[in-house]
């Protein structure tokens, strides 16, 4: 079993079943593979076998079920080059590693630079500040891609907790989201670049 030390010492994708870009005050995100996503089809504990967290009775997260986790899968096995842009397990350090939910973005960046991101954080985790934990660390690996111009996410107008983990992260209301009844949020590099020069 692949201790999860070990995977986040390893910052070689193609070297490491787990790939970690980064930690928070609280957090490791643990990137996704192929693998893992198998893993967690079969069932929690293979999930947890590969990596070498705990992981909740109660997993999945919301809304990140067995058709999520197939699509995801088709699509990184469609997108080899699209790994560093898929999602990560969010795992929470103390007082012992274990896996509260994903985060991660719905895909390679755009033609015109926009990145959607993602998130989901079991029940008994939720109202910790951990979503948008992790939703920061993810922002920032985003915009450190000069490719990168814009991060937008979508919600339903009555998850208010959802709404909160964007407006902590500087994004901003901008009307209709993709399917009716959803509504997107936005935050562009100027915008973020502007957060980071007042947050200093």
């Amino acid at each position: 079993m692949l201790h999860y030390s070990e995977a986040l010492t390893c910052h070689n994708y193609e070297d490491c079943p787990m790939n970690s870009f980064g930690e928070t005050e609280r957090l490791i995100l643990v990137g996704g593979t192929e693998g893992s996503l198998v893993a967690e089809l079969q069932n929690r504990k293979a999930l947890a076998d590969l990596l070498g967290v705990a992981v909740p009775a109660n997993w999945p997260p919301p809304l990140y079920d067995q058709p999520a986790i197939e699509f995801t899968l088709k699509y990184l096995k469609e997108n080899p080059d699209a790994k560093n842009w898929i999602f990560w397990y969010i795992v929470l350090r103390e007082p012992e590693p274990i896996a509260i939910g994903i985060t991660g973005f719905k895909g390679k960046p755009s033609s015109d630079g926009t990145v959607e991101v993602g998130y989901s954080v079991c029940n008994q985790f939720q109202r910790n500040g951990y979503a948008s934990e992790a939703v920061g660390a993810l922002i920032k690996h985003a915009f450190s891609h000069d490719e990168v111009q814009r991060v937008i996410a979508e919600t339903l107008p009555d998850l208010m907790p959802s709404i909160k983990v964007m407006e902590k992260n500087g994004l901003k209301f901008i009307g209709q989201g993709s399917e009716d009844g959803v509504i997107r949020y936005e935050l562009k590099r100027e915008d973020y670049a502007k957060q980071k020069v007042h947050s200093v």
